[in-house]
């Protein structure tokens, strides 16, 4: 193991006393553990990670850190697929122990810690009947999806995450501990909805609430020769289905276990995840058109909401190799589909595949400069992920997401969800925030105008 520089011992040592949470330097027993993030491709050996307790630890960590000079990573959930989370011979702050959810039930809302993940504040909201539209992890940090923009089951009904934001508290790059919201830093805020994690560290999240208990919810599956009509169907229904339904069309490998009958373990597979948040009786009519073609798997049928939202935990725990890459499309043409079927056929591993995310409904009546996520007119975002447990064949997940990701590049708009840009490189930033990017570097002046929060998709403040 490395020992720790001048400037990792200088910073333990002020940070001694000042902080409630752990220090967990180079020497301590549990560094190994503690500087893993999701992807296991990631290996960075920062200098310090600060495990903190609450927002004054972050103010101190952060004061301490800028001090010394060092590289700054936030970590929240840790899934950040470019690992953003962590940084070499750097500090980390560490906000996963901060994590406590608090519901007003009678307001509809929660204030969510910058720590928690999506399991968190799922299992608190939906002790009382309340849900709000989040991501398809349970193990997903709060902090990364939402400032990134948030999509998943609840989109096209609710919005994106971004969306439900009603405050957020923030430590700024200066050490200050401020609120924003609509009324108070509204700038602040709006970046705050889409930036990623340029504009500071937020603790506290504060969320709108939506009624809900039960979904109708869950997978249908096609034998991939027939992935073409499926995705054909799904492109033309979809946004024109009632806006309770959300369906996530897929390309992946069933799993070789129940509740997926043997005939179809390890085949290549077309399907949609479903999941219906309106009346449970008219799931049925709603669906109708696609049991229609028949499915080999029908595993939709009426669940708790946080049964879809950890559905697919145990596939996906942390550790494994991930490459990713994204696109959004305004349309889907015929040709489209047929790439997606000619690179769903050489999927490179078990656990590799392909999501495409409605954005239509209520996400798409948001205007493109209401907040910083610009893809309000797009009908659709995908993510092409690379993933597998054994770090041998991370040369062929990367080569399989490239080339898949290219052979749909013709039909794709420009840019990408900020969240699905993975490890494309930095040219992919400007892109993805289209005409809002220009603001949000003249508020990254104002906020950070020294980029201390450099190490996300990062946008450069304007000079």
């Amino acid at each position: 193991m490395a020992q720790a520089s001048t400037a990792g011992t200088e910073l333990e040592g002020m940070l001694q006393g000042r902080v409630r949470g752990e220090v967990v330097g180079r020497d301590h027993p549990d560094y190994a553990q503690a500087r893993r993030v999701d992807n296991g491709s990631i290996d960075r050996h920062p200098e310090l990670i600060v495990r903190c307790a609450d927002a004054g630890d972050v103010v101190a960590a952060l004061g301490a850190g800028r001090e010394t000079g060092l590289d700054i990573a936030v970590r929240g959930g840790g899934h950040s697929v470019p690992g953003f989370g962590t940084v070499d011979d750097g500090l980390v702050i560490d906000l996963g122990a901060i994590r406590n959810v608090r519901v007003d039930q009678g307001g509809r809302v929660a204030d969510v810690g910058g720590g928690a993940t999506l399991g968190d504040l799922d299992h608190a909201s939906h002790a009382f009947g309340l849900a709000t539209p989040t991501g398809v992890l349970s193990t997903t940090g709060v902090g990364g999806l939402t400032l990134g923009g948030g999509q998943g089951y609840l989109t096209r009904k609710h919005g994106l995450t971004i969306d439900n934001l009603v405050s957020a508290d923030v430590v700024l790059a200066d050490g200050s501990f401020v609120q924003a919201s609509e009324d108070e830093n509204d700038d602040l805020f709006w970046a705050l909805r889409g930036g990623s994690g340029n504009f500071g560290i937020v603790t506290r999240f504060t969320f709108r609430l939506h009624p809900l208990t039960n979904v109708v919810a869950g997978p249908m599956l096609w034998p991939l020769d027939r992935g073409a009509e499926v995705m054909r169907l799904y492109r033309d229904s979809i946004s024109e289905a009632p806006e309770e339904l959300t369906g996530i069309f897929a390309f992946v490998t069933v799993p070789p276990g129940p509740p997926f009958p043997e005939e179809l373990h390890l085949q290549k597979v077309a399907g949609v995840i479903w999941c219906w948040a309106g009346q449970p009786e008219r799931a049925g009519e709603v669906l109708a058109p696609f049991r229609a073609l028949g499915p080999a798997l029908d595993g939709v049928g009426e669940i708790p909401y946080p049964a879809i939202q950890t559905a697919f935990d145990a596939l996906y725990p942390a550790g494994l190799q991930n490459y990713w890459r994204g696109h959004v499309f305004d349309a889907l043409p015929d040709e489209a589909i047929e790439r997606h079927v000619d690179g769903a056929s050489r999927l490179p591993t078990p656990l590799s595949g392909v999501l495409v995310y409605p954005i239509d409904g209520a996400a798409s009546r948001v205007g493109a400069a209401e907040t910083a996520w610009a893809h309000r007119s797009a009908r659709f975002s995908e993510v092409i992920f690379g993933t597998d447990p054994d770090p041998a064949k991370f040369d062929d997940l990367r080569s399989w997401t490239v080339e898949y990701w290219e052979a749909l590049k013709p039909y794709a708009s420009e840019g990408a969800y900020v969240n699905f840009i993975g490890q494309d490189g930095q040219e992919r930033v400007r892109p993805s925030y289209g005409p809002n990017y220009e603001r949000l570097a003249e508020l990254k002046g104002k906020y950070d105008p020294e980029n201390v929060f450099h190490v996300n998709q990062n946008i450069a403040p304007a000079s």
